[in-house]
């Protein structure tokens, strides 16, 4: 799972609970998403901290091979925080989202990180970085010039001699249609939330494919609520990665294949801000 930070326009049309409910409905491109805004309490249980472990030992990995220590890092798209909570030690960390809700949330698991609220296409914090990480929230970005800006706003909140990471779930190249599941985490009151997943690519030819989610929401009293949502994630190619990080300024530019599984390879990109 992975946040933008957008609102929650179907949310403001359907918010009452019921013992069983299926609220259906699909979002398209443009769309706000539920999942940030309305359903952003529930984050924690749909996808819990423990599980971005994996990928988080991956990018410090990757920051190792920079050759300096990353001793402060921006995190761009950073959600509920459950990435930074693995990342932060010893570090100073700046988390940035669109959302609030999600903001709220990650402040309460990330109480020493800064958060700001903001758009990473645009947003410019008037300071630089030993790295700065843009997380699976890329995957919400479904342009070729909306990636653009997101790659120069990373370059502007480099230092020289710093590094970026790009963790995009999907790369044209990788992209496997298929079904999952996850979450089913209980915080302790007796609220349960798991998911399923399945994507699909309407139209190889273009940049995105679409995610449809079924989020499965228990409260303690027994209610159930079953939330449909449709999201459209990028999926660009490798090539198209490695030209925008280069004209961003970043060299040398480097793709890591990061992992492999029945549904295909994980691929990140790392450019260093030259000194």
């Amino acid at each position: 799972m992975r946040s933008t930070g957008r609102g929650d326009s179907l949310g403001r049309r359907q918010r009452g609970w019921w013992p069983v409910r299926n609220d259906g409905g699909m979002t398209g491109a443009g769309d706000s998403y539920r999942l940030y805004g309305e359903l952003a309490s529930w984050w924690p249980l749909i996808s819990p901290a423990g599980e971005y472990a994996d990928d988080a030992a991956l990018i410090d990995a990757v920051f190792g091979s920079a050759g300096t220590p990353v001793r402060t890092l921006l995190d761009f798209g950073s959600g509920g925080g459950h990435v930074a909570t693995h990342l932060k030690r010893g570090r100073s960390m700046t988390l940035v989202d669109l959302s609030g809700e999600m903001l709220e949330v990650s402040r309460l698991l990330n109480p020493d990180c800064t958060h700001v609220q903001g758009d990473m296409r645009s947003v410019r914090l008037g300071q630089a970085f030993d790295a700065v990480l843009v997380h699976d929230a890329v995957d919400y970005v479904t342009s070729e010039d909306d990636l653009r800006q997101v790659i120069e706003t990373a370059f502007a909140h480099c230092r020289p001699g710093g590094l970026a990471v790009f963790a995009p779930d999907h790369t044209a190249e990788t992209f496997r249609a298929g079904t999952a599941g996850g979450g089913g985490g209980d915080d302790g009151s007796g609220r349960q939330a798991s998911f399923s997943e399945h994507t699909s690519d309407p139209d190889p030819g273009d940049d995105w494919i679409l995610a449809e989610y079924e989020f499965t929401l228990r409260l303690a009293d027994g209610t159930v609520r079953v939330v449909p949502e449709a999201h459209r994630l990028g999926a660009f190619r490798r090539a198209t990665w490695l030209r925008l990080l280069a004209d961003a300024g970043f060299a040398p530019v480097t793709s890591v294949d990061a992992s492999s599984d029945a549904r295909g390879s994980r691929v990140m990109f790392a450019g260093h801000r030259p000194s």
